[in-house]
C-alpha cells in the first residue's frame, strides 16, 4: 500500500497545501503561466484575443487567504452532539451552520451522527418525527437560519402536536458584523427559535462554547421527559467557524446526561383510582397516547386482562392490539367509569356536538349521572396556549398530573392488593361477554369482506386480507 492512502490527506488538510501552493505560485509568476497554458491546452474554444492580452500583460494573483484553523468551534459541538447517542442527522445543506457540516464529515468521519442529506427541511424533521416514533430515540436535524425554519416549521409542528422528540440544529449569524452579504442578512434574526417556540419544548441560543454544550445537553434531557415534544438550540455561525477562544478552551467540557425519570402518578393518587377501578361494574379505558415504548402496550394489555375491562383506542399511537377482545368495547353512555390515559381531547370522548351541515353549536355530555371519571395526563405537566390542541376543559373526579406509562405497573399492582374473589369472578363474567361480542363482530367482518371477493377493481377488504397474510409473521 502506498504512502498516500496509508495517510489520506483530509480536507483542512488540503487546503492548507492549496494556499501554500498559491503562495508559491505569486512567488513565481512564471511557474503560473506555464501552468494557465498546461489547464488551456486543447481548448475547444480560445479565450477572446482582449482576455488573452489582459492576462499577458496583468496576471491577477491567485487567492492566498484559504480560511483554516486545527480546532474550530464546530469541532467541539460535534463532540458534544456525539455524546448525545444520535445515529443520524438530517439536514438540507445550509450556509448558517456549514462549519457543523465540515466537522461531522472531517472532524466527526461521518459515524454517530451520521449525516443523511435532504432536499427539504420539512422532509429531514419528517424522517425524524417517524423514526423517533418508529426505533423510540430521537434525530437530530440542522436547519439553515429564518429560511431554513420556516421550511421546517410545519413538520415541527406535526411533531409538536404528536408529543414527538425532534432535536433541532438551527444556524444563525447573531452578529451583523460578521453577516457577509444581503443573502446573509436576509437569513439571520436576533431571536431565531421565536416562530417555533409556541410548538417547541425549549430553545436556546448559546454566546459561547461552555453554554452550547450545556444547554445542547439539557435540550436532550427536557425533549426526552415526557411529554415528549421538539426543541431547538441555535449554533451560532461564528462560534461554529472560529477558533476555540483561551476562555472555552480552559472552561468548555462536555456535561454527564442524565435523563429524567418518566414522571409517575403520586402513589394516594394511583391508589384512589385502583379502588374506584376495581369497584366499578362497567368502566371504559380510553387509550391516547399511552405506549411510548412496547412495554407501554404490554402494560395496558395487563390492565385490561387484570380488571376485564375494554378499551378504546383514540389512535394516537399503536396502544393496544386491535385483535384483542377487549378491543373497541364498552359503551361510553353506559359506563359507570371512563378512565382517559394520554387522551389530549378526553371532553370529546364523553360529549356529542352539533353536526357540521347543522347550524348553531350546541352540546351535551353523553355518559351516565353519577359516572366517575379519571384522567392520566402528562400534557397537564406542560401545556401551551396559543396553539390549541389541547381541547376543551374536562369536568373529572380524578386528575393525575403524570405519564401514563410510568405509572400504570404501580396502577396494575395497586389493583391487584384490591381484588378480592368475588370481584375476579365479576371481572371473569364481565371479561367472557366482551369476548362473545368481539368474536360476533369478528365473524360479522368476514362475512362482509367475501361480498364482491372476486370483485376488480379489488376490495379493500380483500386487499388487507392478502396483505396480512403475508405479513403475519413479520416483526412490525
Amino acid at each position: 500500500m502506498n504512502k498516500t492512502s496509508k495517510n489520506p490527506v483530509g480536507r483542512r488538510g488540503f487546503l492548507k497545501g492549496a494556499a501554500a501552493g498559491a503562495a508559491a505560485l505569486v512567488a513565481n509568476p512564471a511557474g503560473m503561466k506555464a501552468q494557465e497554458a498546461t489547464q488551456t491546452k486543447g481548448a475547444a474554444t480560445a479565450l477572446p484575443s482582449a482576455r488573452l492580452a489582459a492576462a499577458e500583460s496583468a496576471p491577477p494573483p491567485p487567492r492566498v487567504d484559504v480560511y483554516t484553523t486545527d480546532r474550530p468551534g464546530s469541532d467541539f459541538m460535534v463532540d458534544v452532539i456525539k455524546s448525545l447517542g444520535f445515529e443520524y442527522v438530517c439536514a438540507n445543506p445550509g450556509s448558517s451552520f456549514r462549519g457543523l457540516h465540515e466537522s461531522f464529515v472531517n472532524y466527526g468521519h461521518n459515524k454517530a451522527p451520521e449525516l443523511l442529506t435532504c432536499c427539504h427541511e420539512e422532509s429531514s424533521v419528517a424522517m425524524a418525527h417517524g423514526y423517533a416514533k418508529i426505533e423510540g430515540k430521537p434525530l437530530m436535524i440542522m436547519a439553515h437560519g429564518t429560511v431554513g425554519l420556516q421550511h421546517a416549521s410545519m413538520a415541527i409542528y406535526n411533531a409538536f402536536a404528536d408529543r414527538v422528540p425532534v432535536y433541532i440544529v438551527l444556524g444563525n449569524i447573531a452578529d451583523g458584523t460578521w453577516r457577509r452579504s444581503d443573502v446573509e442578512w436576509a437569513h439571520s434574526v436576533q431571536d431565531a427559535a421565536s416562530m417555533v417556540r409556541d410548538y417547541t419544548k425549549f430553545d436556546d441560543a448559546p454566546v459561547s462554547l461552555t453554554q452550547f454544550a450545556e444547554s445542547a445537553v439539557r435540550a436532550y434531557k427536557v425533549m426526552m421527559t415526557p411529554p415528549m415534544e421538539p426543541v431547538v438550540l441555535v449554533a451560532d455561525a461564528v462560534l461554529q467557524e472560529e477558533p476555540m477562544s483561551e476562555a472555552d478552551r480552559r472552561t468548555a467540557r462536555i456535561p454527564k446526561l442524565t435523563l429524567s425519570s418518566p414522571p409517575a402518578g403520586d402513589s394516594g393518587a394511583v391508589a384512589e383510582a385502583a379502588r374506584m377501578l376495581v369497584a366499578a361494574e362497567d368502566p371504559v379505558i380510553i387509550a391516547g397516547r399511552v405506549a411510548r415504548t412496547p412495554a407501554g402496550l404490554k402494560l395496558l394489555v395487563e390492565l385490561a386482562e387484570l380488571l376485564q375491562a375494554p378499551v378504546q383506542d383514540r389512535r394516537f399511537r399503536m396502544n393496544f392490539p386491535s385483535s384483542h377482545p377487549l378491543y373497541g368495547g364498552g359503551n361510553i353512555a353506559q359506563a359507570d367509569l371512563i378512565m382517559a390515559l394520554e387522551v389530549p381531547d378526553f371532553w370529546m370522548s364523553t360529549h356529542t356536538m352539533t353536526p357540521v351541515n347543522k347550524m348553531g353549536m350546541e352540546s351535551r355530555s353523553i355518559i351516565k349521572p353519577g359516572a366517575k371519571l379519571i384522567t392520566i395526563y402528562s400534557g397537564d405537566l406542560a401545556e401551551k396556549s396559543n396553539y390549541q390542541d389541547l381541547g376543551r376543559y374536562s369536568e373529572v373526579d380524578l386528575a393525575i398530573a403524570a405519564d401514563a406509562e410510568a405509572t400504570l405497573p404501580t396502577l396494575i399492582e395497586a389493583c391487584k392488593r384490591l381484588i378480592t374473589t368475588d370481584r375476579k369472578r365479576a371481572f371473569s363474567e364481565r371479561g367472557a361477554k366482551y369476548a362473545e361480542a368481539a368474536k360476533r363482530t369478528k365473524e360479522q367482518s368476514l362475512e362482509q369482506a367475501a361480498f364482491g371477493w372476486d370483485a376488480s377493481p379489488i376490495t379493500t377488504a380483500r386487499v388487507s386480507a392478502e396483505i396480512w397474510n403475508q405479513i403475519r409473521n413479520e416483526d412490525w
